[in-house]
């Protein structure tokens, strides 16, 4: 239990890359653990053992949950990451190029096998022969799956990254000209192409079709803060997926919304917002997202 214990947040860490679901992820591993204390056998590794199960656990998983997303109301987005729960001072910036929500997007576009080992060898650096007995494959085809997995997610990647004391401080910059409907000021830390996209799975008020442009993008955004600051909701600044994001409560502190930037070359170049409750549940209480619309549209149009 206790060698079990320590292994966990490897555990979790591994089956959320593989599946962008913290409930999900928790589910693998706990059943993992049931598989481990039923196993009657002690593994020469234990470290080896539960990372494979893990892995064959959340392949599994994944391969089921492609029928839902694909039915999925409106854009899929993996679920919020506070934090991620392991640590490895060697792999620190794999680990954090790995989870944010721009790569699990990317993750997105690969089969279940070839996620599975881009995760264990690209983001935990496993070996190809603990690579190949975890998903059943010959090292030969793991190698092959590595090298499609890569092309992919390098084809997709943006060509420039912030550093992080940038991103922090234009991320600060931009939700203080949220935060006061300050349309100048967003508009000059948005990118030309920037895109605004919700998650709502259908179980919440979410938008149509993605806003593009700054302008755009600019003018909703300035248009909802006056409203959403007179039925109460508040911004509260977050790392999200290792990424500069923000909760939204409500009056008595329940999570509305999950609110994500990526940015590059010194500009917002994409905004996600996860608004689907099932997505919120693992951030604590959950606001009823409908009556709040209600409340919003009654403030927007009082004013």
């Amino acid at each position: 239990m206790e060698e079990f214990e320590e292994l966990r947040p490897l555990l979790f860490s591994i089956a959320y890359r593989i599946l962008g679901s913290v409930s999900e992820a928790e589910d693998a591993v706990q059943e993992t653990w049931l598989r481990y204390r039923t196993s009657g056998t002690e593994p020469e590794s234990a470290k080896a053992f539960l990372s494979a199960v893990v892995t064959r656990v959340s392949i599994n998983v994944l391969r089921s949950a492609r029928f839902r997303r694909e039915a999925y109301v409106g854009e899929w987005f993996p679920e919020p990451l506070l934090t991620d729960p392991y640590e490895d001072p060697e792999r620190a910036a794999e680990l954090a190029d790995s989870v944010s929500m721009a790569a699990l997007l990317l993750l997105e576009r690969l089969s279940p096998l070839e996620r599975a080992v881009f995760v264990l060898r690209e983001v935990f650096g496993f070996g190809f022969p603990e690579i190949a007995s975890a998903v059943g494959r010959s090292e030969a085809a793991c190698r092959q799956l590595a090298v499609r997995a890569r092309r992919h997610m390098d084809a997709g990647r943006p060509r420039f990254e912030a550093d992080r004391r940038e991103r922090d401080e234009l991320a600060e910059r931009f939700f203080e000209a949220f935060r006061e409907g300050d349309l100048d000021g967003l508009r000059e830390l948005l990118a030309a192409d920037v895109q605004l996209t919700s998650d709502g799975g259908g179980k919440a008020p979410q938008l149509q079709r993605p806003i593009l442009g700054a302008d755009h993008v600019a003018r909703l955004l300035a248009a909802v803060a006056a409203p959403l600051a007179r039925i109460g909701v508040t911004v509260e600044p977050h790392a999200l997926n290792g990424q500069p994001g923000a909760l939204f409560r409500t009056a008595d502190g329940k999570v509305l919304n999950a609110f994500t930037l990526d940015v590059a070359q010194g500009r917002v170049q994409a905004i996600r917002m996860v608004i689907n409750p099932d997505k919120l549940r693992h951030l604590g209480p959950v606001a009823d997202a409908w009556s709040l619309s209600r409340a919003f549209n009654e403030a927007r149009r009082s004013s």
